[in-house]
């Protein structure tokens, strides 16, 4: 139950996350047009966000194994 408990509530901080994440305004991101910028780099608040994304990400896929594993 506890673990149940935690995964809803690190999937919606991921949720959160990840809608806050600006990629790129109008839809030439959609079809994969950028808008003259080859490389970016992330920095600040941005870098952050992105690599609690990433933990986030990894920490529900641990978290779903486990509850499987324990079921």
């Amino acid at each position: 139950m506890f673990i149940s408990i935690t995964q809803i509530v690190v999937s919606v901080v991921l949720i959160c996350l990840i809608l806050i994440q600006e990629r790129s305004s109008g839809l030439s991101g959609v079809f994969g047009g950028s808008e003259g910028e080859a490389y970016h780099v992330r920095r600040g608040f941005e870098k952050i966000v992105f690599y609690l994304t990433i933990i986030l990400a990894i920490a529900v896929a641990g978290l779903s194994l486990l509850d499987i594993y324990l079921k």
